[in-house]
């Protein structure tokens, strides 16, 4: 049962997607277990993991098997196959993602869909569990089993195996999944940063085979194909040789190696095997540069990427070499982080980092985005002076000993739960191991290196880093903007003009830290007036003589963590029209800006190595504050909280740099259709009331500081009203006295205040709303019914099934038959505040041509189900799918914070979860028929189409 639906969560993400392949940095392994230190030295490997049992048949598969408590009764089960989209000729562009595909519509043992559907059957959700992915150089199959059926865990070693050697590529299927696969490709792709990634791929990558074999394919060839060239591919490249079999869960180990023997030693190489050759990106010597435009590209953007030989760590020296550089992207980033935080940005996003990349390199990437079309030059500069600064001046002692600490408190965090690590975390190192070689040491093994070594890296070590790292030799410049700036965008020489000049004038980093404590003297506390404790759910609630209501539920799932949240009904709604801008923005403004006498710079210096994130919110119907900390650091985060309450700290600085960075952001956004398409969708939703609409330049520019800060003052300052809920490791006895100090210090005046309905929910009747933007072959469909609802438990388990059989409804027929979309998706929501309202909305990509053929063919199935309900194996592949889900959710604390938050709100019977099954148990071929016709029957529907602007 999906119980955190019901609860609101606002964020703001900036998402820049450029069609460039940015560099990540390097992802430190998690969790593992004991192994012995080994010295720096270039020829001391790093040892292997020893909980880790690694081994090879003798056809040459590879095998990694370890046995993991987390989840419990869950076992991930993976088949890595060392082929990817560089494999293919020029006449095979798109097999290997092809073959992904195929892989799924017949196979020995399983023909035709057998295999999708018995896993559903199982409680295997297709595609949030069940998976694949292709990459240039990878293919990796997914298979998440519960171990406590041994039916079901044995059979699946028998489906990996069938993935590894026995696809069938039934012709019909292939015209089928044909279908699927071009569609995938114009889901994903016939938009800005696929026609941006053509023109950038052949310059970045060197002409190689980085640049020519997108996994995606070719569109023609795709539609031509058949099922010999396929099968031939699949000969070639999946073969043992190729092959890893990684199976990380709660099970017996000895068994799982069994399993694998029986399943997987038939296997047979071809008798002549073709070379698996190793592609690369080979360096170019000098800099190159492209530049690309596109009509529907919002954003003017400089990537500045070196590229380097690739390192893959073995020893121990390069371990450490790879602390160095995550230390040093750490404190470079925090610097470019604080040129964000002045009253005028000089850039809307920035970054520079080292690591990874693609075609066996690694690079160093500055990335800068402008504010506007003229401002490219100020975004350039700004990073690259914060590069050079380092370089010239190098780092602080203060800033290198922050980074240890961060870097220390997250690797101590990973040790504290190296016990309660998720079987997925593994998966992932063992991968990079079969693919790539990288070292599995184990958890210990990090955390005593870290412990032993990371004390020995010296200013003078990190002040040469970035000296290494900038170079003007395999250097690619990729400028990208909208077309209609194309004759203003800078050529090569320009932007080398700009990067030698940002190192005029610089002056050394000056570190301004604050030695001040957080809180200057601790609060007068509350005692506890009321404590009831619930043994069937294992809560207790207190009530403090301020108000202040406190759920705690201790917990064992994991050892280093404690999730915070709390709320208090009012929020926006009872902003006026005239001030809803600036309240809209307070939550965000004053949770950016800091605390008592530190802005957030010096706030974020003082948590260094402290496990703590807090941060308030104001929603449309309430305020209030979520967060984590470590057991170690709780008082910390009550401290905050505390600070949240009683000293929040007006920055005009932060104001002025959300203002104009929301006015850059909002500048050419009308460029992109699907934010077009988007905002429509917003305002008809809405019913075209403001505060549900994207903000204007005017509304944004007449808001202000001071309504802002005064608005979130009065939201925060009576407690009375406020429940809190704490899930995680600790112990009531030993917090309950932290929890009266500081929440029972917050301020109280009972005035009992709660939100105002303001009715804003979408139009009655039948509408239908179509868009014309974007050049691009594409269509986007979205279906919207809404209308009254009665909030409770037995309603929202019929909305949840409707949404699961509805949802495998339209993968069959719109998918499968119709072979016109790739991934449809059904969503059910359903709210009590402010008042009782649902939503069921259907979405799909499509051609413009099969728009109407597609709709109709969805509201023909939504028509059977409605006469006829659903099927009884649809409705046996919901329950076993929620069951098995929500196994897994019980045992985790992000759940139950959920769960009790979302219940105090509502007012539900917080015994819910123990009635899950009895209520699960009510769904039926006539009750998803009643409810069909419920909330299904077509009197309040929207229809949202984006097409293609009329030519």
């Amino acid at each position: 049962m999906n119980f955190n639906k019901n609860i609101s969560v606002a964020a703001l993400a900036l998402l820049m997607a450029s069609g460039g392949a940015f560099a990540q940095i390097k992802k430190k392994p998690v969790a593992h277990k004991p192994a012995t230190v080994a010295s720096t030295n270039d020829g001391d490997l790093l040892p292997v993991d020893h909980n880790v049992i690694i081994g090879k048949l003798p056809n040459g598969l590879t095998y990694y098997i370890r046995a993991n408590a987390e989840p419990k009764n869950r076992a991930q089960l993976y088949l890595v196959n060392k082929v990817g989209s560089v494999l293919e000729t020029d006449a095979q562009q798109g097999l290997a993602h092809f073959t992904e595909h195929m892989s799924f519509d017949g196979t020995r043992d399983f023909p035709k869909n057998q295999l999708v559907d018995y896993l559903q059957k199982s409680g295997v959700k297709f595609g949030a569990d069940l998976n694949a992915a292709t990459t240039f150089d990878e293919t990796v199959y997914e298979l998440p089993l519960p171990t406590d059926s041994v039916a079901v865990f044995e059979r699946g070693f028998n489906i990996l195996a069938n993935w590894a050697g026995y696809d069938t590529f039934d012709p019909a299927e292939l015209d089928r999944e044909r279908g699927v696969v071009l569609e995938e490709a114009r889901q994903r792709g016939k938009n800005a940063q696929e026609r941006l990634q053509q023109q950038v791929y052949p310059i970045l990558f060197n002409n190689s085979r980085y640049a020519t074999r997108l996994p995606i394919g070719k569109e023609e060839i795709i539609k031509t194909i058949n099922a010999d060239a396929i099968r031939n591919f699949y000969h070639d490249w999946y073969r043992p040789d190729l092959q890893a079999v990684i199976v990380v869960g709660d099970f017996d180990p000895k068994r799982v190696l069994e399993l694998i023997k029986q399943n997987f030693s038939s296997l047979k190489n071809p008798p002549v095997e073709k070379p698996r050759v190793i592609y690369n990106d080979p360096p170019t010597p000098g800099t190159s540069i492209v530049v690309a435009t596109d009509k529907e590209f919002p954003y003017t953007l400089a990537e500045i990427i070196v590229k380097h030989p690739e390192t893959t760590v073995k020893t121990g020296s390069q371990y450490l070499q790879g602390v160095r550089v995550a230390l040093f992207n750490q404190m470079l980033n925090a610097r470019i982080g604080e040129l964000s935080q002045k009253r005028n940005p000089p850039f809307l996003f920035g970054q520079a980092s080292y690591g990874p990349f693609l075609g066996r390199q690694d690079a160093f990437v500055t990335i800068a985005v402008s504010k506007s079309d003229s401002d490219l030059v100020t975004a350039v500069k700004a990073v690259a002076t914060e590069t050079e600064r380092a370089r010239r001046f190098g780092f602080t002692s203060t800033e290198l000993e922050r980074a240890k600490q961060n870097a220390l408190q997250q690797l101590q965090n990973e040790y504290k739960e190296r016990d309660k690590t998720a079987s997925s975390d593994y998966v992932q190192e063992y991968e990079q191991n079969f693919l790539k070689g990288e070292a599995i040491p184990g958890i210990d093994f990090e955390y005593n290196f870290y412990v032993n070594n990371i004390g020995k890296i010296t200013l003078a070590e990190m002040n040469a880093m970035a000296g290494k790292f900038i170079s003007d030799q395999n250097r690619v410049i990729v400028i990208e903007g909208p077309d209609k700036e194309k004759a203003n965008l800078p050529n090569q020489a320009t932007v080398l003009s700009w990067l030698s000049a940002a190192g005029n004038n610089l002056t050394p980093y000056v570190d301004n830290v604050s030695t001040k404590p957080l809180l200057d003297k601790r609060p007068i506390p509350s005692v506890t007036v009321r404590s009831v404790s619930d043994d069937s759910i294992a809560t207790a609630t207190l009530t403090l003589s301020n108000g202040v209501k406190i759920i705690l539920k201790p917990t064992d799932f994991k050892n280093d963590q404690i999730l915070i949240s709390g709320y208090s009904f009012g929020g926006t709604s009872l902003a006026s029209d005239d001030d809803f801008t600036s309240a809209n923005l307070a939550g965000d403004i004053i949770g950016s800006s800091g605390v008592g006498n530190f802005n957030q710079i010096q706030l974020d210096k003082m948590l260094a190595g402290k496990n703590v994130s807090l941060s308030p919110y104001i929603s449309e119907t309430a305020q209030g504050i979520n967060g984590s900390s470590s057991p170690q650091d709780f008082e910390t985060a009550l401290q905050l909280l505390y600070l949240y309450f009683t000293q929040p700290r007006k920055d005009l600085d932060i104001w002025q740099s959300t203002i104009t960075q929301a006015n850059a952001f909002l500048n050419n956004r009308n460029l992109d259709p699907n934010n077009v398409y988007r905002d429509t969708i917003s305002a008809v939703l809405s019913n075209y009331n403001f505060r549900d609409m994207t903000t204007t330049p005017g509304r944004l520019n007449a808001a202000s500081l001071d309504k802002a800060y005064s608005f979130y003052k009065d939201r925060f300052a009576d407690a009375s009203g406020f429940t809190f809920t704490f899930v995680g490791n600790f112990d009531i006895s030993n917090i309950k006295p932290l929890l009266e100090t500081y929440l029972g210090g917050l301020p109280s005046t009972n005035s009992k205040e709660t939100y105002k309905n303001l009715n804003i929910h979408p139009p009655a009747g039948q509408i239908t709303k179509t868009v014309y933007k974007g050049i691009g072959d594409k269509a986007t469909v979205q279906l919207v019914f809404s209308g009254e609802y009665n909030y409770n438990e037995p309603n929202n388990v019929q909305m949840d099934a409707l949404e699961a059989v509805i949802q495998l409804k339209l993968i069959d027929r719109l998918r499968q038959e119709e072979s016109g979309v790739y991934s449809p998706g059904v969503r059910a929501s359903y709210v009590k505040i402010p008042e009782g309202r649902y939503s069921f909305s259907i979405s799909f990509t499509c051609a413009p041509a099969n728009v109407d053929k597609l709709i109709a063919a969805t509201l023909d199935e939504i028509n059977k189900i409605k006469q006829n309900g659903a099927q009884q194996t649809d409705i046996q592949k919901f329950t076993s799918e929620d069951m098995r889900s929500t196994e897994v959710q019980v045992r985790q604390n992000v759940f139950w914070a959920g769960y009790l938050a979302a219940g105090s709100q509502n007012q539900e019977n917080p015994h819910r979860i123990i009635n899950y099954v009895k209520n699960l148990n009510t769904v039926t071929i006539q009750s998803t028929k009643d409810a069909a016709n419920k909330y299904l029957s077509g009197n309040n529907l929207i229809k949202f189409i984006l097409l293609p602007a009329k030519k």
